[in-house]
């Protein structure tokens, strides 16, 4: 995929959520909600200030992330359907390491 996001924007695969609950029930398609977690795919070069100087993204590409569950324009990229938003719509960052050991 060539795309590369503008300025402080980001282009977010969203992560599939589970098919079941905890207790073992399967949860239909038609009653899901969309996933609020994601992986960054690509990011712009970040924002400017009104001296022109850049604002590093905080984010880069590979980042688990949890964002807002109205944040993001979806798009169609090469017939996958991502999520560009812009880095202040990112709640955080999922820091798999940390995850992985609290299992």
């Amino acid at each position: 995929m060539a795309f590369k996001p503008l300025h402080d924007r980001v282009l977010v695969r969203r992560v599939e959520s589970e098919e079941k609950t905890a207790g073992g029930l399967i949860i239909p398609e038609t009653a899901k909600e969309k996933p609020q977690q994601g992986q960054v795919v690509s990011v712009g070069d970040g924002a400017r200030k009104d001296n022109g100087e850049l604002i590093e993204m905080a984010v880069k590409a590979g980042d688990t992330i949890l964002f807002g569950k109205w944040s993001g324009t979806e798009v169609t990229i090469d017939g996958e359907e991502l999520l560009i938003m812009k880095e202040s719509d990112i709640l955080g960052i999922i820091d798999a390491d940390q995850a992985a050991k609290a299992a």
